[in-house]
């Protein structure tokens, strides 16, 4: 619930490399958008050669626009760009298996 008081609501923001994962727990006014949180992190300064005012983000694993104004207790994640195609791997990888098959 938002501190009646200060109007401030506790979220997180999380960004995973395949090796290390920068979790951050913030106070931030009522109305704060992913965004302006992401900025508030600070995790921008330690991730560099990352378009962060085009980066994809999500809500607790769903997909949400950058102006998604946060409550309380939201997880903003920070998602990288896919590696692969999920498709092409996929189709790849029947390949590969049917290849190695009698």
């Amino acid at each position: 619930m938002a501190d009646a008081k200060h109007d401030l609501i506790e979220v997180r923001v999380v960004y995973a490399l395949p090796r290390t994962q920068t979790e951050v727990t913030l106070k931030v006014p009522v109305g704060t958008t992913a965004k302006e949180a992401i900025a508030r992190s600070g995790i921008a300064a330690k991730h560099a050669g990352v378009d962060w005012d085009t980066v994809a983000v999500g809500i607790f694993g769903k997909r949400a626009p950058l102006s998604t104004a946060l409550r309380e207790h939201d997880r903003v994640e920070i998602y990288r760009p896919l590696s692969a195609d999920p498709k092409q791997a996929r189709r790849k990888r029947a390949r590969l298996g049917n290849a190695n098959r009698p």
